[in-house]
């Protein structure tokens, strides 16, 4: 639906829920069964994490409110998981093969952080998330126009696809023979491998004040001093991979998973979770470019969000997965 009249939001941080309502490791190249020509063979390279015991969420919750605890041991089978986020070249591909279009497109407007709109758009912003006005719905804003009617991805292909909701995701990942991940197995290959850190490469931020992550530097919501390099989002292949040659599973964008959202977890083993029967939201993991420390610091591999199927947003894409 179109937004009209008061916009809610739940948490005055960098945006997290702009609803509209709201091992072993291999590597395996091309596995995906949809058709090829014209696609960047690059960004098909899917990675297998091989079925065993794994620990998600922890005890040491940093946003308690989330659900971000307590620690539980899951059993997944063999999956694979995109390397990357999907470009906006690869999601291209697929609107130009199958006409698809984008519930942002659909409804007319979407969510972007106002910081990065021209003057000429501003001025027509009538409206703003509540406790969080740097977050406006902008007519005709979509994954062509990320800032709105004025801007394109021209320079932007190899960077995630963003202003798509859970439910575009969904048609991009049947189209391509693939899934969304669920919650566990987004969590785990955000891990690498690793256990019980907060970042997919260890607990520092910055290993030898090198960045890993396309985050928010200097003072949210005034100023991004880019120290990472980037103000908005980067390129799918930016910094180093983590330890199953996964690329920016935190910062960069939010990724939608296939789980309704819950707060509460069962604590007994199981066996392939994949979150409640049903709800009003999905979760989506991973942070963004707009998150800070001091607003959202959901850039963590246990950390999680939500959103209505429906929304999207100028922070918001996906990676698909695949049953091995």
């Amino acid at each position: 639906m179109t937004i009209m009249g008061t916009i809610t939001y739940s948490n005055a941080d960098c945006g997290c829920e702009t609803n509209r309502v709201k091992t072993d490791v291999e590597v395996e190249e091309n596995v995906c069964t949809a058709p090829s020509a014209g696609r960047p063979e690059t960004l098909e390279s899917m990675v297998l994490i091989k079925g065993q015991n794994f620990s998600i969420g922890t005890d040491r919750a940093v946003i308690v409110s989330d659900g971000e605890s307590p620690i539980r041991t899951v059993y997944l089978d063999d999956y694979f998981i995109d390397k990357y986020e999907v470009s906006n070249l690869e999601f291209k591909y697929f609107v130009e093969t199958t006409g698809h279009k984008t519930e942002a497109e659909v409804f007319g407007d979407s969510f972007v952080f106002q910081l990065f709109l021209s003057k000429t758009t501003l001025k027509s912003i009538t409206q703003s998330v509540k406790d969080a006005p740097w977050w406006v719905p902008v007519k005709g804003a979509n994954w062509k126009h990320p800032e709105g009617d004025d801007s394109n991805i021209n320079d932007r292909e190899t960077h995630p696809v963003i202003h798509v909701s859970w439910n575009d995701a969904m048609a991009f990942c049947t189209w391509a023979g693939k899934r969304l991940p669920s919650e566990a197995e987004w969590e785990v290959a955000c891990r690498g491998n690793l256990k019980d850190r907060l970042y997919p490469w260890g607990n520092k931020l910055l290993p030898n004040n090198k960045h890993r992550t396309n985050i928010w530097q200097g003072e949210f919501p005034f100023k991004n001093t880019a120290e990472d390099g980037w103000t908005t989002t980067a390129p799918v292949d930016s910094f180093p991979e983590n330890g199953y040659g996964l690329y920016n599973m935190v910062g960069n964008v939010w990724e939608w998973t296939n789980d309704f959202w819950s707060v509460h977890h069962n604590q007994t083993f199981r066996v392939n979770p994949s979150g409640p029967l049903d709800g009003k939201e999905k979760v989506k993991k991973g942070g963004s470019y707009l998150c800070h420390k001091n607003y959202c610091y959901r850039y963590r591999c246990a950390a999680r969000s939500q959103n209505t199927p429906d929304s999207s947003a100028s922070n918001l894409g996906f990676r698909c997965a695949k049953d091995a």
